[in-house]
């Protein structure tokens, strides 16, 4: 199903839904960080997905990682909290979701990176520096410069 994200557009299309979602920045040993190259909407992200009935949100965060990245992974921290109405995701079904993200940082425990085939077409290790080099929304950006920040408390983002 394809996705079109909306941020601060006069023309987005209103909600009909809030769905609480996670993203998950993990970084590797030489500080990269892993993105997915998401099939929905082309573009780079970090892995993260709805949360499910039943689950922690940690919980949701980790099995989210592993279905679209195949790495396992622990939970350290919040980043932050992200639920700004004027960023919303229209589907092709004709679900508009306003954006409600818990965004955490995980350490990578085990597995081998590797995209999904359904949700992710690619799976890359990108530095820091070479971010700018990659098509990605700028509300996910906004979340691994947040997380890159080490001195940053989890900020909430209204």
């Amino acid at each position: 199903m394809g996705r079109i994200d909306y941020f601060d557009d006069p023309a987005a299309p209103a909600a009909t839904s809030v769905v609480p979602s996670v993203t998950v920045v993990i970084r590797d040993d030489a500080g990269r960080v892993l993105l997915i190259h998401r099939v929905d909407n082309d573009l780079w992200a970090l892995p993260g997905g709805g949360h499910d009935a039943g689950e922690r949100i940690t919980d949701t965060a980790v099995r989210e990682v592993k279905e679209e990245t195949g790495l396992d992974v622990e939970v350290s921290r919040l980043v932050g909290t992200y639920t700004d109405p004027r960023h919303v995701m229209a589907y092709d079904d004709g679900e508009v979701r306003q954006q409600f993200s818990l965004c955490f940082e995980a350490r990578w425990v085990g597995g081998v990176p590797r995209e999904d085939g359904t949700e992710t077409k690619a799976v890359r290790w990108v530095a820091p520096a070479a971010l700018d080099t990659v098509d990605i929304h700028p509300s996910m950006r906004l979340r691994i410069d947040h997380a890159l920040d080490p001195g940053r408390t989890a900020p909430y983002l209204g």
